[in-house]
C-alpha cells in the first residue's frame, strides 16, 4: 500500500512548503471572506428593508443551521477527512455567493430569499469550521501548530479590524453587485487553495485498523454511535473538558456584554453611540497582537498561560465597569482581545496535539460550538444584567471570568500542560 506525505515528512519551517502556503492562504483567505460577507449582508438587508426585525431574521438564518449542524458536521469530518470537507464547504459557500449575485445583479430579492440563501452559507460554515481546524495538523507539522494557528486567526482579526471599512467604502464606490463579486472571487481563491490538500495526508493511517475513521475497536459506528463516542471522549478527558468548559464560559460572559453592553455604555459614559465602534476597533487590534504573539513566541508552559489568559480577560471584563473615557475603554477591551486571541491559539493547538486523529473533526465541532453557537445565550446574560447598569454588568461577567481562571487552575490536566 503506497503512504502520501505526513506532516512529519514536511519541511519544518511553516512556510517553507507549498502544502503549508496554500493551508494558510486557503484558510486566510476564507477568514477574511466571513468577516467581508457579513458586512456585506447586513447592509443589504438594510438597503433591503427599514432597520428590525429583517435584519435579526436573516442572521438568525446564518446563525441556526451552522449552530445545528456543527456536531454531525464534526462526524463527517471524521468520516470523509478534513481535506475532503473543508473544500467541499468552500466550493459550497462559493456556489452560494455566485447565486447570491445573480439574484443582487438580475432581480431584486426578498428578505426571505437572501436568508434562504444565507442559511445555505451558514451549513457550510458548519461543515467548514471543524475541517479547517482537523486539518491543520494533518499537514502542519507538530512543532509548528501554534505559529499556523496564529497566522490563521490572525487573518481572521484582521478582516475582523478592517472589514467593516474596507466593505463599507467599496459598496459606497462601486455598489452591492460588484462588492460581492470581489468576495466571492476570493472565496474561490480559498476553495482552490484548500482543494489542492484534499490528498496531502492519507487519513486513518493512525487509527490502527482499517475499518475507516469512524470505527472504534475495528467496528464501523453508526452516525448517531460516532458522535456518542466524541462527545463521551470530550466529557472523559479531563483537559478537553476543561477547556471546552472554559471557552464556553467565557464566550456566553464576554460577546454579549461587550457588544449590547457596550453599546449602553458607549451612550452613557463615553460621548454617545459613535464611540463603540472605535472601542470595537481596539478588541481588533487586541485580538490581532494576540494571534501574533502566540503564534511567534508560543509559551513554554501553556497550562499557566491558559490560566493567564482567562485572567486577563476576567480583569478586562470587570476594569470596563469603572470606565469613563474612550480611550480607556478601548485600552481594556484591546486586553480583551489580547487574552481572547491569546487563549484561542493556545487551546486550539494543544487539542489538535492531543485528540487522537480519528476523534479530532468531532472534538474540533465541539470547540467550534463553544465559540460560536452559544452568542444567543450570551445576549440573554446582556439582557437580564442590564437594567441593573453596565457596572453591575460588567462586574459580575467579569467576576464569573476571574472564577473560571481559578477553575482552571485547579485543574492538574490543564495546570500542567506544556
Amino acid at each position: 500500500m503506497t503512504t502520501e506525505p505526513t506532516a512529519r515528512s514536511l519541511p519544518r519551517e511553516p512556510l517553507g512548503d507549498p502544502h503549508l502556503r496554500r493551508l494558510i492562504v486557503g484558510q486566510g483567505l476564507a477568514a477574511v471572506v466571513d468577516a467581508l460577507f457579513l458586512i456585506w449582508l447586513t447592509l443589504f438587508v438594510l438597503e433591503l428593508a427599514e432597520p428590525g426585525i429583517a435584519t435579526g431574521f436573516v442572521l438568525v438564518a446564518v446563525a441556526l443551521p451552522r449552530a445545528a449542524l456543527l456536531l454531525p458536521a464534526g462526524v463527517l469530518v471524521d468520516r470523509l477527512a478534513p481535506g475532503r470537507v473543508a473544500a467541499g464547504a468552500a466550493w459550497l459557500r462559493v456556489a452560494v455567493l455566485l447565486a447570491l449575485g445573480a439574484l443582487v445583479t438580475f432581480t431584486s430579492p426578498s428578505v426571505t430569499t437572501v436568508a434562504l440563501l444565507s442559511g445555505m452559507l451558514g451549513a457550510a460554515d458548519a461543515a467548514y469550521f471543524p475541517a479547517a481546524l482537523a486539518l491543520l495538523p494533518a499537514v502542519v507539522p507538530t512543532e509548528k501548530l501554534a505559529r499556523v494557528n496564529a497566522l490563521v486567526q490572525g487573518a481572521e482579526s484582521g478582516g475582523d479590524l478592517v472589514g467593516p471599512a474596507v466593505a463599507a467604502g467599496v459598496i459606497a464606490a462601486v455598489g452591492f453587485a460588484a462588492t460581492l463579486g470581489g468576495i466571492a472571487a476570493m472565496a474561490a481563491l480559498a476553495a482552490v487553495a484548500l482543494s489542492t490538500l484534499i490528498r496531502v495526508v492519507r487519513r486513518g493511517e493512525g487509527a490502527g485498523d482499517d475499518a475507516g475513521p469512524g470505527a472504534v475497536d475495528g467496528e464501523r459506528l453508526s452516525s448517531a454511535r460516532a458522535l456518542g463516542a466524541g462527545l463521551g471522549y470530550a466529557w472523559h478527558e479531563p483537559l478537553v473538558r476543561g477547556m471546552l468548559a472554559a471557552i464556553a464560559l467565557i464566550n456566553i460572559a464576554v460577546v454579549g456584554p461587550v457588544l449590547v453592553g457596550g453599546a449602553v455604555l458607549a451612550d452613557q459614559r463615553l460621548g454617545g453611540a459613535g464611540s463603540l465602534g472605535v472601542v470595537l476597533s481596539g478588541f481588533g487590534a487586541g485580538s490581532l497582537a494576540g494571534s501574533l504573539v502566540a503564534g511567534w513566541r508560543p509559551p513554554a508552559r501553556r497550562g499557566w498561560t491558559v490560566v493567564g489568559g482567562v485572567a486577563a480577560i476576567g480583569a478586562g471584563m470587570a476594569g470596563l465597569s469603572a470606565v469613563t473615557h474612550v480611550m480607556a475603554a478601548t485600552a481594556v477591551v484591546s486586553l480583551i482581545g489580547v487574552g481572547s486571541a491569546f487563549l484561542g491559539v493556545v487551546v486550539v493547538a494543544a487539542l489538535q496535539e492531543r485528540v487522537p486523529e480519528r476523534l479530532l473533526g468531532r472534538v474540533m465541532s465541539l470547540v467550534v460550538l463553544a465559540t460560536v453557537a452559544l452568542d444567543p445565550f450570551s445576549y440573554v446574560v446582556a439582557g437580564v444584567l442590564l437594567p441593573y447598569g453596565t457596572t453591575t454588568l460588567f462586574l459580575v461577567c467579569g467576576g464569573a471570568v476571574l472564577g473560571c481562571a481559578g477553575l482552571v487552575a485547579a485543574s492538574p490536566a490543564i495546570r500542567s500542560l506544556r
